[in-house]
C-alpha cells in the first residue's frame, strides 16, 4: 500500500522533507516552533510498528528533538502522539517557552493558531532543512 498522509495532517502542515522513515511536516501555527513525524506505515499507534521501524522512529524523534533545541532554545521540549483527530501515527515535537502564551498548560486547544506569512513559513523551513543536511522537496 502506498503511503498516503491524511488529510487533516496535509492541511494543517508544510511539508519540510523526507527522513529515513518519517515524513516531517511544520505545523502552520508561527506560535511556535512545531514539527511532526508521521511514520510512512499502516500505524495508529508506536507499538503497532516493528521493532526496527520503533527503533527508527526514536531515532528520528530525537535527531527532530535535538534540532530543535540547538535552532531555537527553548525552554522544554513538548514531544507527544496524541492522535485523537488524526488516527495515523504522528509524533509532535514542540519548543516551549515561559514566555508562550500557552505556558504552561498544552498547546492543544488552548488558542487558535496563527499561520505563518508565506515568506516567514518558507525561512522557516528552509532554516530546518539546511539544519538536517536536507533538500528542498516540497
Amino acid at each position: 500500500m502506498t503511503f498516503q498522509l491524511h488529510p487533516r495532517l496535509a492541511q494543517d502542515c508544510f511539508k519540510i522533507g523526507s527522513l529515513g522513515l518519517c515524513e516531517l511536516l511544520m505545523m502552520n501555527d508561527s506560535q511556535y516552533p512545531w514539527l511532526i513525524l508521521v511514520p510512512r506505515r499502516e500505524a495508529r499507534e508506536i507499538y503497532q510498528l516493528n521493532a526496527l521501524d520503533r527503533q527508527t522512529l526514536l531515532d528520528e524523534s530525537c535527531l527532530i528533538a535535538e534540532t530543535l533545541q540547538n535552532l531555537y532554545q527553548p525552554d522544554k521540549l513538548n514531544i507527544a502522539a496524541i492522535g485523537n483527530l488524526v488516527p495515523q501515527l504522528h509524533i509532535h515535537h514542540v519548543a516551549r517557552y515561559q514566555t508562550d502564551k500557552a505556558w504552561p498548560a498544552p498547546i492543544w486547544g488552548k488558542l487558535p493558531p496563527c499561520p505563518y506569512e508565506e515568506q516567514t513559513a518558507q525561512q522557516t523551513i528552509l532554516k530546518i532543512q539546511q539544519a538536517l543536511g536536507l533538500f528542498n522537496s516540497n
